[in-house]
């Protein structure tokens, strides 16, 4: 049993490579987003930045789903932003490897703004940048540039998996 968490600031790329290898592999997938509560969604949606404290409830909701594949034997693809260490050691699990997405700050900035009805607004992507906490060497975790069509970047991401 696997549970990949591809991970990255906003606009990496995340839900849209998450369910392309989810569906390359047919697995489970799930996108962190949807397991916000309400307020966090109003409060992102403002532009506030969210505190550890907002994040608490929604980390422990995603680390039990990720629990319940792990008791179902169910491998499973989640995009969750993870960029912090502390957030990814409440999600790590012996079954969990971390796909972090990362690139250029114009390149993604550019995907943000052409991007329509999304809650979190372009101006939280330098305050995300700024707490990004690559994964560490003592980590399961592959990094991969998305620069490359989606495509591409789930084809290296199987690749670095695989070797």
């Amino acid at each position: 049993m696997t549970v990949l968490v591809v991970m990255g600031v906003s606009g990496a790329g995340k839900t849209t490579v998450a369910r392309m290898l989810a569906a390359r592999l047919g697995w489970v997938f799930a996108d962190a987003d949807d397991f916000h509560p309400q307020a966090t969604i109003d409060k992102m949606a403002r532009g506030e930045q969210l505190t550890d404290e907002d994040r608490r409830p929604w980390l422990a909701a995603i680390a039990t789903w990720i629990d319940g594949r792990t008791v179902a034997g169910s491998s499973a693809v989640i995009a969750c932003p993870a960029f912090k260490r502390r957030y990814r050691d409440v999600l790590r699990t012996p079954g969990v490897v971390f796909v972090h997405l990362t690139g250029d700050r114009e390149l993604i900035a550019g995907r943000i703004a052409a991007r329509h009805g999304h809650f979190r607004p372009a101006e939280l992507l330098d305050s995300q940048m700024a707490a990004l906490e690559p994964p560490g060497a003592d980590e399961r975790a592959v990094t991969v540039d998305v620069s490359p069509g989606p495509s591409l970047i789930v084809d290296e991401i199987l690749a670095l998996l695989a070797g």
